[in-house]
């Protein structure tokens, strides 16, 4: 079964897809749009066309554990794509995801708009992988 992570952002998303087997993080890329509504019909899509069987969104979290606006939209989010495409969602802790996308694009010396056009596909990579790790 292929899982999709999801690093959903007001304008961007980050989208990571695993093997078939659910074992590892393979292609990583990036959506824009703005409207809500749209990104869950075009990340329902992605999910149809590769045979995803779970959906793991990013959960923004404060660092306290508590809950803020990101965290909301992200809820809001995962009920459109449970309700409307009928896809298995998951909500996952994304602390530090993007803080650590950042840290790894430094290291490999991306900057400026290409750096802007990946850290969210290397911030749904981690989800990902985090995800993936639970699972073992």
């Amino acid at each position: 079964m292929r899982i999709m992570a999801v690093d959903y952002g007001d304008a961007r998303t980050g989208i990571a897809v695993s093997d078939e087997r659910g074992t590892i993080a393979g292609e990583a890329f990036v959506i824009t749009e703005w409207s809500p509504e749209r990104a869950a019909e075009k990340i329902a899509g992605e999910a149809a066309s590769r045979g995803i069987g779970v959906v793991v969104l990013g959960y923004p979290k404060n660092m306290n554990g508590t809950l803020g606006p990101r965290a909301e939209k992200s809820e809001a989010l995962a009920a459109m794509l449970r309700d409307n495409f009928g896809l298995k969602v998951v909500l996952w802790d994304e602390r530090r995801t993007t803080v650590d996308a950042h840290r790894i694009l430094n290291e490999v010396n991306v900057r400026g708009k290409k750096r802007k056009q990946t850290v969210d596909a290397v911030a749904a990579s981690l989800i990902l992988e985090g995800y993936l790790a639970s699972l073992k």
